[in-house]
């Protein structure tokens, strides 16, 4: 009796030990842990996915992951301090801080860091000039695509695919559950497409986006920038339809890569015991509000399509509010991973499994000085603090953010409660923006500001 005390004592301290060590061994006889393969794309709006209800493009190998996967309708990108809102995002994602807390220069307690340290053999793979270089030197092997060769290839998502099914045949010796990391390069522009992608589509009948505009009126502090600059104004719908086919193209391309992968895992008999999470770091705008880039808070730039998929993740859906700096936690809770101290992100977890509805009822925006935003409920709030202007939106009745309510006087009261929730959640996530200019310009851009560019 004396002996099997002391034996539950002793595995009682090293269970105690291996905890403490950041991770807890499992048993020899306990089921295998899963894999996560995390998979995240350039630009790729919300909307852009068959099975989630865009009825022309092509993307059979994304549509089984939603089908069979949980997604979040209501995903986003908090937003940027900077030109290249993919520079933040994906600081977001491997700190799990918001858009003013995250270090780039921390590496400990970063999502590569704490999988490694949890047992995963950690593989990252993305493109290299916007992320900290120190997120990435915490995983065991790391490397990087060449921007502009992958976007002109014409073959958007190959390069990535090659290299992740070369080292899961070759260098994974699957002692240990794998954690990957894919940053794609694509659908990012220069958008190009091989015929065997475009010829998947009719351009002529590609449908314009259900808020095309050939001007954006309002001065978002953001009317010259790069994205802007990628067609004339004003925008029409044949340049909008060209844009969206090449986009769409390589969208497809993308998926039929990501499908090379999934087989693989399959041959490999680690398919059913994968975590799938697919994402992509914003949204873009292409043609939306007379807009084309990702510099504004309208849903289709800072909405991201977001997925979970695996075992004991089952089919379904939810509207609540997830970050994608949410992905994060999440992963630690699905792997049964310590998820670290003091994150802004929250687990989704429980939402998948139906235990709760949501983790969050709002969610603040942010673009450099010139824009900000909050969602609660049906109502949005965006607010231009260098023009002094506001917008209004029911996003129930009006989930393309077309009717502007904000001037309407039964809607005072609203958009003065929008803007006290704004200041509130400006003050819980640290950002010191003024919501009012003393010196504002001129809200409305004139049409022949357009002409001239």
């Amino acid at each position: 009796m004396l002996h099997a005390r002391r034996l539950i004592v002793c595995v009682v301290a090293a269970w105690q030990l291996a905890a403490s060590a950041g991770h807890v061994a499992w048993a020899a006889n306990a089921p295998k842990r899963p894999n996560v393969l995390f998979l995240l794309t350039d630009d790729q709006r919300a909307d852009t996915i068959g099975a989630l209800g865009n009825s022309v493009v092509q993307t059979p190998n994304l549509d089984q992951l939603a089908r069979s996967g949980f997604v979040f309708e209501n995903a986003y990108c908090m937003g940027s301090t900077m030109g290249a809102v993919c520079n933040p995002s994906r600081h977001m994602l491997h700190s799990g801080m918001s858009l003013y807390r995250y270090d780039p220069k921390k590496r400990d307690g970063s999502f590569g860091d704490v999988m490694r340290k949890a047992g995963y053999v950690t593989y990252h793979l993305s493109k290299k000039g916007n992320t900290a270089l120190e997120y990435h030197k915490a995983f065991n092997y790391s490397g990087y695509l060449q921007d502009h060769a992958e976007r002109t290839s014409g073959h958007h998502g190959r390069t990535a695919a090659n290299r992740a099914i070369a080292f899961l045949n070759d260098e994974w010796d699957r002692q240990q559950p794998l954690f990957m990391y894919l940053g794609f390069a694509g659908p990012h522009d220069p958008r190009v497409a091989a015929p065997e992608w475009t010829e998947k589509y009719d351009r002529a009948t590609i449908p314009l986006p259900a808020n095309f505009k050939p001007f954006h009126p309002i001065d978002n502090h953001w009317m010259t920038g790069r994205d802007e600059a990628l067609a004339p104004w004003p925008r029409t719908p044949a340049i909008v339809r060209q844009h969206l086919h090449d986009y769409y193209a390589c969208i497809s391309s993308i998926d039929h890569h990501i499908g090379r992968i999934l087989q693989t895992l399959r041959e490999l008999g680690e398919f059913e015991n994968t975590i799938i999470v697919f994402s992509s770091d914003h949204g873009l705008a292409i043609g939306s509000h007379g807009l084309f880039g990702k510099q504004n808070l309208y849903e289709h730039s800072m909405g991201s399509p977001l997925i979970f998929a695996g075992p004991r993740i089952p089919s379904g859906s939810s509207a609540s509010f997830a970050y994608l700096f949410d992905i994060f936690p999440t992963v630690c809770e699905l792997t049964q991973t310590e998820v670290p101290p003091g994150l802004d992100g929250r687990s989704l977890a429980k939402i998948i499994r139906g235990d709760q509805q949501s983790v969050r009822d709002t969610v603040f925006l942010a673009y450099e000085d010139g824009q900000r935003a909050v969602h609660s409920g049906d109502w949005k709030l965006i607010r231009y603090p260098q023009v002094n202007y506001s917008q209004l939106f029911n996003l129930r009745e009006d989930p393309d953010e077309l009717h502007n309510l904000a001037s309407e006087g039964q809607h005072q009261q609203k958009v003065e409660e929008m803007m006290a929730l704004l200041a509130s959640e400006q003050h819980a996530y640290d950002d010191t923006q003024q919501l009012t200019s003393s010196s504002p310009g001129t809200a409305h851009v004139e049409i022949e500001f357009f002409r001239q560019q």
